[in-house]
Order: C-alpha cells, then sequence, then structure tokens
C-alpha cells in the first residue's frame, strides 16, 4: 500500500494519484504547462474559467507536491514563470491517456443520440 503521511494509508494506488492530480483544475494546468513555461497570466487566458484565486491555490499545490516548479526572476517588476518538474512530466502520458478516452467517449456518445 502507498503511504498517505501521517493521516495513514491510501486505499490504493490510485487514491494517491488522484490526490496528486485529480480535480478540475490541476490536470488542466498540467495541459496547458505542456506547451512549456508560462506566466501566471498566460496560464489564466488558457483556463479562462479559473478564478485568479483558484490558480494560485493549485498552483502551490502542484509546486508543493513537486510536479511544477515557480522561477521568479530577479527583475523589475518580478516576473515568475511555472514550468513542469520531471515528476509533472512523468503524469503526462496518463493525462493523454485521458485525454483519448475522453474523445472516445464524447464520440460515443454523439453517436448514440443519433
Amino acid at each position: 500500500m502507498v503511504k498517505k503521511g501521517e493521516n495513514g494509508e491510501y486505499i490504493c494506488s490510485v487514491e494517491a494519484a488522484i490526490n496528486e492530480i485529480g480535480g478540475k483544475w490541476k490536470a488542466l494546468i498540467l495541459c496547458t504547462l505542456k506547451e512549456g513555461k508560462l506566466r501566471f497570466n498566460e496560464i489564466n487566458k488558457k483556463l479562462p474559467e479559473i478564478t485568479q484565486r483558484m490558480l494560485t491555490k493549485t498552483l502551490r499545490q502542484l509546486e508543493k507536491d513537486g510536479i511544477i516548479k515557480r522561477k521568479v526572476y530577479a527583475e523589475v517588476p518580478p516576473r515568475v514563470e511555472y514550468s513542469l518538474t520531471p515528476k509533472g512530466e512523468s503524469v503526462l502520458p496518463i493525462l493523454d491517456s485521458l485525454c483519448q478516452w475522453g474523445k472516445e467517449y464524447c464520440e460515443d456518445d454523439e453517436n448514440l443520440e443519433k
């Protein structure tokens, strides 16, 4: 079993994975960062439905979990870029598979409605 930390253990490794990349915005942010380094406003423009508060919170969670890296440049005004870490890049094949499944699922739904 995969350790959950101080609170006990996960039921299975899927629970651990969902904890890391689950939720409405984490996977979408990771897919956005797949293109390379992006600044906060660039991510926000690519995901217009996310609030700035939620984007900030989610980026902090992903950074804390070691999935993304936040780099601050010593400039005036400060420039901050976000990018995937090796751990974040390792998630991309899983997200690609989910994307493919979603496309097939949506196509199946459209065929059923006809």
